[in-house]
């Protein structure tokens, strides 16, 4: 984990200042991928990838009578988060951990080893080993829980200057398309028993993703 922990760090010590405000104009699909948590009373939410907690403060308001956690590589992402937390008046509902979202134990973090919700919000396309990721996301959903992801997508449908010119400022900041996702998922959730679906936004700028645990 220290050498992705570095690397984080050095790249958001002084973005994650500005990156709510600069993030909320093409990050697509993540508040529609929010609203669709809707966890229960007495549910858990994980977060994988939580960076400044943004998500989790919203989706902590959504639903009051849930419980949050977030884990993130960052340690000054985390900083950033736990701060946030506070100042909503969440820190009783939210907890958030640092840990590698490819390998975590999340009974040693939070004291549990399941969630009826998970999240990723536009995390795979920034970890290199996306696909351990995606695959432990499943792995900690709780029977009748479900996952569910949003990210960049094949931008299939968009001009071939815009996709061209996108992908270069993407590549700026370490951010790579999985192009594959909706293969991957779909792959990994059979295995595993669940099912999936994906949904295309923006002519493919994005993928919104839920994979469904049975009861």
């Amino acid at each position: 984990m220290s050498d992705a922990a570095a690397l984080m760090d050095r790249m958001y010590r002084h973005q994650r200042r500005i990156y709510d405000v600069t993030r909320k104009y093409y990050l697509l699909g993540r508040d529609e991928a929010i609203a669709r948590l809707a966890p229960g009373p007495g549910e858990a939410v994980l977060e994988i990838g939580c960076g400044t907690g943004r998500n989790l403060i919203r989706a902590a308001r959504a639903a009051p009578q849930a419980q949050f956690y977030g884990l993130d590589v960052s340690r000054e992402m985390l900083e950033t988060a736990e701060a946030a937390i506070r100042r909503a008046g969440l820190a009783g509902r939210v907890s958030v951990a640092q840990a590698d979202a490819t390998a975590f134990d999340p009974a040693a973090l939070f004291g549990r080893a399941t969630f009826e919700r998970v999240m990723i919000s536009y995390a795979l396309s920034m970890i290199p080993p996306w696909r351990e990721a995606l695959a432990k996301g499943l792995d900690v959903v709780a029977p009748g829980g479900a996952l569910h992801v949003v990210d960049f997508g094949d931008c299939a449908g968009l001009p071939a200057p815009f996709k061209a010119a996108l992908r270069r400022w993407l590549a700026a900041f370490d951010v790579t398309p999985r192009e594959d996702l909706d293969e991957t998922l779909a792959a990994f959730a059979a295995a595993r028993g669940f099912s999936s679906a994906t949904e295309s936004w923006g002519r493919g700028y994005a993928t919104l993703a839920v994979a469904r645990r049975a009861a």
